[in-house]
């Protein structure tokens, strides 16, 4: 059976392939052998500039025909490599053949046993890795999560005025603003993106157990530490991890990933509360035409897009989990279980994505019904209390928490003229009963 969006195992590249192809440039096979062939050729150029003997007279001008090996890799490219693969059945070094003879084809065979000099595999896994991660995370994920922030901002903005009733518990509780309980969501994504952006993207590069072994008995002179700071920050923009073992030891990158989905946590909380304010009729959802919310029931118009985020959200979660309690363990200078596990970091990525598509869906069909609002705050003057209560301490008033515990705790309703006749009873002078008359369950909802 062909492989097709309907054949794919994973819905990632099934069912929503449409949303998350565009980290296929970056995390796919093809994105990982592609970025592969960046280091390695970033790595030679870099040996050129090194004050090797053997590389002294290496023409410069031919750096953008090898840069252009990368910058031009085509999935036909891809193809050749994946079947060298199966004649090595080693990824790296069919990387490194598919160099080889592309240095043949520029005529400079004499100087193709500089590809991959010194390396080990890991070298070029390491720093491939956390690239590919990086400019996918640029280019595609924290566009979303910024765009979203951005949505969820604007809808403070917007319902800044709105008086609303404030549930904790479940229970009635102090009113607040809808745009102020929006605009909680809105900060505390900011703070986790300004906290994504301060980790580093770490790398690994020193050689077979991090200790530059090849490079050092070969060049004894040279100061191959400084040349791999130099080489991971100015060649690829990453950061070089120092010491390491054959691997790099993935605490950046497990910090990334707790960060991620630290993010995806307060999504799944936004997306919780949105769900219960629609449920609760504070909001009505904008009606698509053709669009069937149930196959029985046709009144319907589910909250989909908030439950299909929080679905998304809570596997790419459990992955996330994963990634950052695995990766930075390994086996004494290496094993193998990275490997493999590193192969997957595009599928939390993907489902964090379905799920930012689906979240800006739903808020882009959110409308205010604020009636429903207002009925909610007129049903429950009992919220007032608290503002009383708070009034006559500050005068002084013998037990007013309790006064107001008799008036409020009982089994009949609580309304307007209620609280209006309670403060009638009171025994403070007219000045206080007149700062108590304009208190209602609309205005109460602080600063």
């Amino acid at each position: 059976m062909e492989l097709n969006t309907l054949t794919a195992l994973s819905p990632v590249d099934g069912r929503y392939r449409r949303h998350t192809s565009t980290l296929s440039p970056y995390l796919s096979e093809f994105g990982l052998i592609k970025y592969r062939v960046w280091v390695e050729i970033e790595y030679f150029i870099a040996l050129c500039n090194a004050d090797l003997p053997q590389l002294k007279n290496f023409d410069q001008s031919l750096y953008n025909d090898l840069r252009n090996i990368y910058k031009r890799f085509s999935e036909e490219d891809a193809l050749t490599i994946k079947e060298t693969e199966k004649i090595t059945n080693h990824d790296v070094k069919a990387v490194e053949y598919f160099i080889k003879e592309k240095f043949d084809s520029l005529n400079i065979s004499d100087y193709k046993e500089f590809i991959h000099f010194g390396l080990t595999s890991q070298d070029i896994n390491n720093t491939a890795i956390p690239l590919s991660l990086k400019h996918s995370l640029e280019a595609v994920v924290l566009p979303l999560i910024s765009s979203i922030h951005d949505k969820i901002s604007s809808c403070a903005d917007e319902w800044k005025d709105i008086p609303m009733l404030a549930k904790t518990h479940g229970q009635p509780a102090s009113p607040t603003r809808l745009g102020k309980e929006f605009r909680v969501f809105s900060e505390r994504i900011k703070n986790q993106l300004y906290l994504l952006k301060t980790v580093p993207y770490a790398a690994k590069f020193g050689g077979a157990t991090g200790n530059f072994n090849a490079h050092h008995v070969a060049y004894p002179k040279n100061d191959w530490v400084s040349f791999g700071d130099h080489f991971v920050k100015e060649h690829l923009g990453l950061e070089r991890s120092h010491p390491t073992t054959q691997i790099e030891h993935y605490d950046h990158l497990a910090a990334l990933f707790d960060n991620l989905k630290r993010i995806n946590t307060i999504l799944i909380d936004f997306s919780r509360d949105i769900w219960q304010y629609v449920s609760s009729n504070y909001f009505k959802q904008k009606i698509k035409a053709g669009e069937v919310g149930s196959s029985a029931m046709p009144h319907k118009v589910n909250p989909i897009d908030f439950e299909n985020a929080e679905g998304n959200l809570g596997i790419a979660n459990a992955i996330f989990e994963h990634l950052s309690a695995k990766l930075p363990i390994s086996r004494l200078q290496r094993d193998l279980t990275d490997s493999t596990v590193l192969r997957n970091i595009s599928v939390p990525l993907a489902h964090t994505i379905i799920a930012l598509k689906s979240l800006e869906k739903g808020i882009g069909k959110l409308e205010l019904n604020e009636a429903a609002l207002k009925a909610d705050l007129q049903d429950n003057w009992a919220v007032v209390a608290e503002a009383i209560q708070t009034i006559l301490r500050r005068e002084g008033y013998p037990k007013p928490y309790e006064a107001l515990k008799d008036l409020t705790r009982t089994n009949e309703a609580i309304t307007e003229n209620s609280i209006k006749a309670f403060i009638e009873t009171l025994n403070v002078n007219d000045d206080v009963k007149a700062e108590l008359r304009v208190i209602t369950p609309y205005n109460y909802t602080g600063m």
